[in-house]
């Protein structure tokens, strides 16, 4: 007789304007792993459908409703939880950070972003979940648009720069990225001026929803070029 139980754990991305990729963490209020920062999860009720039990775990953990959710990959390994055989299907969220204040409650006592450059000792298996939905992320992007879900709805042409920097973790040849960006007609320019430092004031864009739409269902490559 199987005794598995059923779990489900997210890997939220949020972005701040100009600094790394951030992910979402919960620190543990119960044991295993008490005191111990995770990722925002818990186990499945015997009524509940996959895609329902980790929206309620993120809003009642953190407060949060992602727009975008996709699962990620299923993690089994017999010895990841101490306490039962547990096979958690974990999510790949994404969300603007300044749309949600963060609340947690429930199995959290605290719920906050961290930089994926500065990520503490996490439980279970967590950080090996990171990895994989990071390294999924980073595919992601060459052939599905991802601002709409991590910019303001208006923003200069830098921050969509930046954002896609922070998430390939390396420079980007800038006058490249801009050109394809722009051939793809997913911006549209606005009547509005940003000031950033020294140097005259930028554009303002929004993103082109139709457009935006039928690339994310149709798919697109989009090769990024480094420097």
């Amino acid at each position: 007789m199987q005794h598995i139980k059923v779990a489900v754990d997210a890997v939220v991305f949020g972005y701040f304007e100009k600094e790394d990729l951030q992910i979402l963490l919960i620190k543990r209020k119960i044991e295993p792993f008490i005191g111990s920062w995770a990722l925002p999860g818990g186990l499945v009720l015997d009524d509940e459908d996959l895609d329902d039990a980790v929206k309620r775990e993120l809003y009642e953990e953190a407060g949060i409703k992602p727009d975008f959710l996709e699962q990620l990959y299923s993690f089994g390994n017999v010895g990841r939880d101490p306490r039962n055989r547990v096979v958690s299907v974990a999510y790949l969220g994404l969300v603007n950070p300044s749309y949600f204040e963060l609340f947690a409650d429930s199995d959290a006592e605290d719920a906050q972003w961290f930089s994926i450059h500065k990520l503490p000792q996490l439980a279970f298996d967590h950080q090996k979940i990171i990895d994989t939905a990071l390294k999924r992320l980073r595919t992601k992007i060459q052939y599905q648009p991802v601002g709409f879900n991590l910019l303001n709805e208006e923003f200069p042409f830098s921050d969509l720069e930046n954002l896609y920097k922070a998430i390939i973790g390396q420079e980007i040849d800038r006058r490249n990225f801009r050109k394809k960006i722009m051939s793809y007609g997913l911006l549209n320019e606005t009547n509005n001026f940003k000031k950033e430092g020294s140097g005259r004031p930028g554009k303002m864009f929004t993103f082109n929803q139709e457009k935006y739409k039928a690339l994310e269902e149709q798919g697109f490559y989009f090769e990024i070029k480094l420097i």
